[in-house]
């Protein structure tokens, strides 16, 4: 449900989550207190970081890139659609679709790994929000993230 006077959704107001750059919400978890220079990164980076993030019916996360391993995890609501759009400068046209889920017995996955540098984009499956945590290692940050139209 969303609040009719904020137009948050009632998960995302209960979380503390913020609008997300790239369609949805969320609210930063964790991030490891170690940090190293990954090779081939501009900088440090925390060993790796978490967050909830939350797609309503309607969401979309935009294909993005991000340069680290992404660990998509399951814990309510319906199934997402994660679209995976391979490694070139721009997502391919016929994405793999691989959908997270509890139902693992109807090929849902409760966990999906995005290798760093894919594209990637997600939407639900159905018409329920859909409550996730990404988490990333090295740890995210924005000077590794490219969202497809923003040029970044």
């Amino acid at each position: 449900m969303t609040s009719p006077e904020t137009g948050i959704p009632d998960l995302a107001a209960a979380l503390g989550m913020s609008p997300h750059p790239e369609g949805g919400w969320f609210v930063e978890t964790w991030t490891a207190p170690q940090a190293f220079l990954p090779d081939g990164y501009p900088g440090p980076r925390a060993a790796a970081s978490a967050i909830y993030f939350l797609l309503t019916p309607g969401d979309t996360s935009a294909w993005h890139t991000v340069r680290s391993d992404e660990l998509w995890l399951w814990h309510r609501g319906g199934p997402l659609d994660i679209l995976l759009g391979g490694d070139g400068t721009s997502p391919q046209s016929t994405p793999q679709v691989v959908r997270l889920g509890p139902r693992v017995e109807a090929g849902e996955r409760p966990q999906v790994l995005v290798p760093g540098g894919v594209w990637q984009s997600a939407r639900p499956a159905g018409d329920e929000e859909v409550l996730v945590s990404c988490v990333v290692a090295p740890g995210f940050d924005y000077d590794d993230f490219r969202l497809l139209d923003s040029g970044r």
